[in-house]
C-alpha cells in the first residue's frame, strides 16, 4: 500500500497529459462537435480516472517502481547464500548471493502521502454525505405540487420531451430555482416563490415551461448519474487542480448540452425568449443549490457562455449530426483503447500474453506448498507437450529475474567472444567484496556457481549497452529493458521476465533455437549442472531479489534431463521478506517430488 502513493501520482501525471490532449482536441474540433458531443466525450474520459484503482499484477509493491530504486552494495546482514542439499547434491555446489538495492525515498514518505490523501478523502466524503442528507431533507420537507395549472403545464412538458416515465414534481420552500434530485427515485422540485410569482402573474407560464423542459432534459440524459460520478471523482482526486478544472468544465458542458436539447424542442422564434428567461432570472438561478442536484442554475460566467451558445444556436443538419457522431466515436475509441496502455505504464508491471490456444495445460493447486508466499510454478513436459501451471496470473507477470539472468549473460559473453569455453577466466582486481568466494579469480563455472556479480558486470561492460540490448532482443528476453544502469539491470527492476517466459526461454536455450555456437551452449549447460543421479540430471540457477535488506523475490529455474524426456521448470516466490532462491528451491523440490519427476 505504501507504494500505491507513487503509482497513484504517476497515474495522475499521465492522466493529466491525456486530459490536456483531449481538451486541446476538443477545442480544435469545437465547431465540428455539438454541445452534446463535447459533453459525451468528457463523460467517456471519466473512465480513464479509474485506472489507478484497477487491479494490477500480484507482484508486491516493494519490488516495483524501478525509477525509485538504485543498486547499492550490501553491508552486514545483507548477505543471502543459498545452498542446495539433499540426495545427489554437493554442498556449496551453487550459491546465490543477493546484493541489496535500496529505495531513494524513505518509506515513511510513502505512508505520509497515503495518510494525507486519506484525510482529504475523509473530508470530501463527509461533504458528500452532507449533500446526501440535504437531498433527503429536501424530499422530507417537500409536498406534491398542488397547482392544477402548473401540473397541466408539466404534463405538456413531459409530452414535449417524449418522456416514457412521469417524474413526480414537488414544491419546496428551500430552493431558489427548480432542480432535479434523487438517484434511485428522481423528482423535480419547484420553489414555492416561483409558484407564488406565477399565481401573481409576475412569472409567465413560458418561463416555467422553459425551466421544466430544462430539468426534464437532465432526467432524459441521465445527468443525475453523471453528477454522482463527478462527485465521486472529486472525493478521490481532491488534490488535483487540473481534474477539478476538468470536472467543472464537464458541469458547464452539461448545461450547454441541456440548453441545446431544449432549443431543439423549440421553434427558432423561441430561442431569444429562452435566453431571456436565463437573463431575467440570472440572479436567482446563479445561486447553485448543492452538489447532488441538477438545475438550470450556474454562476454568472457560465450563464454568459450559455447565452452566447443560445444566440449562435442553429439546428444541426443531418450531415453535421453524422460527422459529429463519427468524430465522437473515433475519439471515444482512442480514449477507451488507451485505458489498458495507461494501466500498464502506471502500474510499472507488464504482463506477458501467454497464448493458451491449442496448448495442453493443467492448472495445479500448490497453495499448501507455497504457504504464505505469493508465487507461481511452471513446468513443461517436452515429450508429452504438456504444461503444469500454478497461479496463471502470477506466472504471466514479469518481475526482476535477478541472478537467473546470468545464464544468458554468460551466453552473451561467449557469443561476443569476450570469453570462450576454453578461456573464460577473469582476474580478480583485488577490491573487497561482501562474499569471500568473490575475492578470487573466476571462470565461467565458478562465476555461475558463486553468482559473482563483478564477473558478469565485466562481460556487460566490455560488450556495451548496444550489444546487451541487441542480445536481449535476439533471444527475446522478457521486456528487454536494461534501464540506465548496466551494472545491475537484471536486479534493479529494469529487466523483467515472467515465469512462463523463463520456461519458454529455457526450451530455446536447451534446443539452441538461438542458433548460437553449440560449444557455447554446452559450456553454459555444464556450469548449470547441479546433480546427476540414476534417474537423470538436474540443471538450474537460483536468484534472490533483496530490497532495503529484505528478500522480496526468489527464483529457481532450470530443467531435468532424463533418458527419455526433458522437463523445464520455473518457480518464483514473492513476499515482504524471506523470499529467497533457497526457499524457491525447496518449494520446487517438493513439487517435483510430488509429481514423481525428481526424487
Amino acid at each position: 500500500m505504501i507504494y500505491f502513493s507513487f503509482r497513484f501520482l504517476l497515474c495522475n501525471a499521465i492522466i493529466c497529459i491525456f486530459l490536456g490532449s483531449l481538451l486541446g482536441l476538443k477545442n480544435l474540433l469545437q465547431r465540428q462537435l455539438s454541445a452534446r458531443m463535447q459533453y459525451n466525450l468528457s463523460i467517456i474520459f471519466l473512465a480513464v480516472l479509474i485506472v489507478p484503482f484497477l487491479p494490477i499484477s500480484s507482484a508486491p509493491s516493494s519490488i516495483s517502481w524501478s525509477h525509485l530504486l538504485t543498486a547499492s552494495s550490501s553491508t552486514n546482514g545483507d548477505i543471502q547464500t543459498t545452498f542446495l542439499s539433499g540426495n545427489g547434491y554437493n554442498l556449496d555446489k551453487i550459491n546465490d548471493f543477493a546484493v541489496s538495492v535500496s529505495t531513494q525515498i524513505p518509506t515513511f514518505i510513502h505512508t505520509l502521502l497515503v495518510f494525507f490523501w486519506g484525510i482529504g478523502i475523509f473530508i470530501m466524503f463527509f461533504l458528500l454525505y452532507r449533500s446526501v442528507r440535504q437531498v433527503n431533507a429536501l424530499h422530507s420537507s417537500a409536498l406534491p405540487l398542488q397547482n392544477e395549472e402548473l401540473n397541466a403545464l408539466y404534463i405538456e412538458c413531459l409530452n414535449e420531451v417524449n418522456s416514457k416515465h412521469t417524474i413526480p414534481i414537488y414544491s419546496t420552500a428551500f430552493l431558489k430555482s427548480p432542480v432535479l434530485a434523487g438517484f434511485l427515485h428522481p423528482r423535480i422540485y419547484l420553489p414555492i416563490h416561483l409558484i407564488s410569482d406565477f399565481n401573481a402573474g409576475t412569472i409567465s407560464s413560458t418561463d416555467i415551461r422553459y425551466m421544466l423542459l430544462h430539468e426534464l432534459q437532465h432526467y432524459k440524459h441521465k445527468d443525475i448519474l453523471i453528477g454522482y460520478l463527478i462527485n465521486t471523482v472529486h472525493v478521490f482526486y481532491w488534490f488535483n487542480p487540473l481534474i477539478w478544472y476538468f470536472l467543472k468544465r464537464i458541469q458547464q458542458e452539461r448545461e450547454l448540452a441541456c440548453d441545446s436539447a431544449v432549443l431543439q424542442l423549440l421553434k427558432e422564434t423561441e430561442y431569444k425568449s429562452y435566453g431571456n428567461t436565463l437573463i431575467n432570472f440570472a440572479e436567482t438561478i446563479a445561486l447553485s443549490p448543492f452538489p447532488l442536484t441538477m438545475g438550470i442554475s450556474g454562476n454568472i460566467k457560465q450563464l454568459k457562455g450559455r447565452i452566447l451558445n443560445i444566440a449562435s444556436f442553429h439546428q444541426p443538419t443531418f450531415k453535421q449530426k453524422i460527422r459529429g457522431y463519427l468524430i465522437c466515436i473515433f475519439v471515444s475509441t482512442i480514449i477507451i483503447g488507451c485505458i489498458p496502455i495507461l494501466s500498464v505504464y502506471a502500474s510499472d508491471q507488464t504482463g506477458y500474453h501467454f497464448d493458451t490456444t491449442e496448448k495442453n495445460i493443467t492448472q495445479l493447486n500448490l497453495s499448501s506448498n507455497f504457504g504464505d508466499y505469493t508465487g507461481s510454478f511452471v513446468l513443461y513436459n517436452q515429450s508429452a507437450d504438456k504444461w503444469n501451471i500454478y497461479n496463471m496470473d502470477h506466472a504471466s507477470t514479469r518481475v526482476s529475474p535477478n541472478s537467473t539472468y546470468k545464464i544468458y549473460d554468460a551466453l552473451l559473453g561467449l557469443e561476443s567472444g569476450i570469453i570462450t569455453p576454453e578461456h573464460s577466466t577473469f582476474t580478480w582486481n583485488g577490491e573487497p567484496y561482501p562474499f569471500n568466494s568473490w575475492e578470487a579469480d573466476q571462470d565461467l563455472t565458478s562465476a555461475i556457481h558463486n553468482s559473482v556479480n563483478w564477473y558478469f558486470q565485466a562481460i556487460d561492460s566490455q560488450a556495451g549497452f548496444e550489444a546487451v540490448r541487441t542480445f536481449l532482443q535476439t533471444i527475446n528476453y522478457g521486456n528487454q529493458n536494461t534501464g540506465t544502469n548496466l551494472n545491475l539491470y537484471w536486479t534493479d527492476f529494469s529487466l523483467k521476465i515472467s515465469p512462463i517466459e523463463q520456461v519458454e526461454l529455457l526450451q530455446d536455450f536447451y534446443q539452441n533455437n538461438f542458433h548460437f555456437d553449440s560449444k557455447n551452449i554446452q559450456a553454459v549447460k555444464k556450469a548449470l549442472l547441479l546433480s546427476t543421479t540414476s534417474s537423470g540430471s538436474l540443471y538450474g540457477k537460483t536468484g534472490t531479489g533483496r530490497v532495503n535488506g529484505k528478500d522480496v523475490n526468489g527464483w529457481f529455474i532450470g530443467y531435468i534431463e532424463t533418458a527419455n524426456n526433458t522437463y523445464y521448470f520455473a518457480t518464483n516466490i514473492q513476499s515482504s521478506s524471506g523470499a529467497t532462491g533457497s526457499q524457491a528451491t525447496e518449494i520446487t523440490e517438493s513439487v517435483l517430488s510430488n509429481l514423481g519427476i525428481w526424487k
